[in-house]
């Protein structure tokens, strides 16, 4: 997905605040290096018009979020224009900003090859897909036996042949140039704008990596048959939450999501607008919510028979820190879930 520009003058400000800023799209050329901070994709529901499933699906996630005791504002309306000045949103939660964006992004590269942007930068990228690799070769040496611990090094390419990949909100496409580098060869990425995946596409193209796949979807209507053995989320989350319906359109990007991880799977989500914590939370609450919907969770917990979707896994513990009140923080949280 396109990121916000600024002008080369204005001095350089932090993921959450790009995140956070109403943003405005330029006619004028902006080269990669004048760009800020940048954004990858997400999937939002078109506000193209919806069909009576989708009003269902978004009926049931704010009777969730009612019965949660979470806020849902009563102006809340997936077709409002403009973000409210004190509820969280931003023009980063709107379709129609990042169809204009993607045309601009298009636009430079075919005039200039420009690559567009990362959403949190490549030095965050690069450790995401290098932590992403270790932990899906460290699942893969528990599921299979391996004596030689200089086999285990061999194999790790043949590890990673078996993880089909799907990164939700591709934007360009870089971050699955960057997972093919590290040996994942079974690669698809989806984003709701066809700009983002037509950039992607050329990129793939131009960089060496035909082989991945890209096509239009929505998250949080998608239309993907298939399960993953491995889904990445750098910067979707984020962004569904930035729009005037966030809280409702969050419960149903988890009721989504958990379908397209295959069991056993892992789900890896990297934000700049929640803490480790954060994440862990919104996932036992979603949890929560899938065992009162399956009935008494006691008996289900004492038979055996369900157990919750989605359970911690491990967290990025490389990031530079700081601290603030007290408290010690990362302006990035990395956070992987397996798919129970």
């Amino acid at each position: 997905m396109a990121g916000i520009r600024l002008a080369p003058e204005e001095p350089e400000t932090t993921p959450q605040q790009q995140a956070r800023a109403t943003a405005t799209t330029t006619d004028s050329l902006a080269s990669d290096d004048d760009r800020s901070i940048a954004a990858d994709s997400w999937s939002i529901k078109s506000e193209y018009g919806s069909t009576l499933d989708d009003d269902q699906r978004h009926a049931d996630a704010a009777e969730a979020l009612s019965s949660a005791n979470f806020r849902v504002s009563s102006d809340y309306s997936s077709d409002k224009e403009e973000p409210d000045a004190d509820g969280g949103q931003s023009m980063l939660g709107l379709q129609s900003y990042w169809d204009a964006a993607y045309s601009d992004e298009l636009s430079n590269f075919r005039e200039h090859g420009h690559t567009g942007e990362v959403w949190f930068g490549d030095d965050v990228m690069e450790i995401v897909t290098s932590w992403t690799k270790d932990l899906c070769v460290e699942i893969s040496q528990k599921e299979v036996s391996v004596s030689d611990n200089g086999e285990v090094n061999d194999q790790a390419d043949k590890y990673l042949s078996s993880w089909n990949v799907l990164d939700l909100g591709t934007g360009n496409g870089l971050l699955l140039h960057q997972l093919a580098k590290e040996g994942f060869s079974d690669l698809t990425g989806t984003d709701y704008s066809e700009g983002a995946v037509e950039l992607a596409q050329h990129l793939s193209q131009r960089d060496g990596f035909p082989n991945i796949r890209f096509m239009v979807d929505d998250i949080l209507d998608t239309k993907l048959e298939r399960q993953f053995k491995l889904v990445m989320d750098k910067g979707t989350l984020d962004a569904i939450g930035l729009h005037p319906d966030g809280p409702v359109k969050r419960v149903m990007y988890w009721d989504s999501v958990s379908k397209l991880v295959a069991p056993g799977g892992i789900l890896v989500i990297t934000s700049c607008n929640n803490t480790k914590d954060e994440l862990l939370e919104e996932v036992e609450n979603f949890n929560m919510r899938k065992s009162n919907l399956t009935g008494d969770v006691s008996s289900e917990a004492a038979s055996g028979t369900d157990h919750p979707p989605f359970e911690y896994l491990s967290h990025v513990r490389t990031y530079p820190t700081f601290m603030f009140g007290g408290s010690v923080g990362s302006r990035v949280a990395t956070v992987a879930f397996l798919r129970k």
